[in-house]
């Protein structure tokens, strides 16, 4: 079966998608493709996604209109903003800003490769200041009634010059608006899966506060503590351990850490979700608090 891989694309160089003029490629994954394109209206370089439709599959065709159906509701400053959503005879593609900068993955990837043991993790400053921006982005998307149910590093963009955070992919969102209920296949990745996304039962906000408890872990720690298996067994590993599935706290892997962190990250990864915070709002709101009394001085 042809994959995404696979395809030779070079012909879509110089092509008219919409309003914009492909110039070159700039990243393939799954079922897409992106590509740098200058849009002729407002004279500005943007990023077009494309979903060639020979590869299209109902799912991927769900995700895409998904995702469409998030960008045409979503304007926040840590969401990525889309211009223009479209088709061709040949394929479906997403028009959005083109953003200067690196996943927060590559962060905390780059990070755990310092000479220095003491660097070897991003500064908890600058961790509190991404997941306090990405938290608001949630909340502001949990009150169009949108779910990401996949936020992990890789889908997090870190822009050049400013370091804002901004959100990608909400192609497994779950739109609630106009829904009467949800099915759905389970979907995500498993390390930031909350247990009743892997239950498949139905996720609302809190499902989003547990996988961005997991990520906050991870860019305190650079490396989470647990045993390398496959996917299917880290699922059964977290529905078997539940409230136990790190052995350790951060503050035990990063000397720079205060134990008050502890008590945010594993709430915001509690088993049940009733357990966690109530909001993004909230678990937002706990991370600012940190940082006024253990990262600067108050007076």
């Amino acid at each position: 079966m042809t994959s995404i891989e696979d395809l030779r694309l070079d012909p879509l160089i110089g092509m008219e998608v919409g309003t914009s003029t492909i110039l070159r490629e700039l990243a393939r994954g799954g079922s897409a493709v992106v590509f740098i394109a200058f849009q002729r209206t407002l004279k500005r370089q943007i990023a077009i996604k494309i979903l060639p439709k020979s590869l299209l599959t109902p799912e991927t065709a769900e995700r895409f209109q998904i995702e469409a159906e998030a960008a045409a509701i979503l304007s926040h400053p840590n969401i990525i903003p889309v211009y223009e959503v479209g088709e061709t005879d040949d394929f479906l593609f997403i028009a959005m800003q083109l953003i200067q900068g690196n996943s927060l993955a590559y962060h905390i990837k780059a990070a755990k490769k310092n000479v220095l043991p003491s660097r070897r993790y991003l500064p908890v400053e600058t961790t509190v200041t991404i997941m306090a921006q990405v938290l608001d982005g949630l909340d502001y998307a949990h009150h169009q009634d949108i779910i990401h149910r996949d936020i992990k590093p890789g889908n997090i963009l870190v822009e050049s010059g400013s370091k804002r955070p901004i959100i990608l992919d909400f192609g497994i969102a779950r739109v609630s608006r106009g829904l009467d209920k949800e099915n759905y296949a389970i979907r995500g990745t498993p390390i930031y899966m909350p247990p009743e996304q892997v239950r498949n039962e139905t996720a609302d906000g809190r499902a989003d506060i547990y996988a961005s408890g997991i990520m906050l872990f991870e860019m305190l720690v650079s490396d989470l503590p647990l045993p390398k298996i496959d996917p299917v067994e880290l699922l059964s590993l977290k529905m078997r351990r539940k409230d136990r599935l790190f052995m350790v706290k951060p503050s035990e892997l990063n000397p720079v850490v205060n134990p008050d962190m502890d008590g945010i990250v594993f709430r915001a990864i509690a088993f049940d979700p009733g357990n966690r915070f109530d909001s993004c709002a909230e678990f937002r709101q706990a991370l600012l608090d940190y940082r006024n009394r253990h990262l600067r001085k108050t007076g």
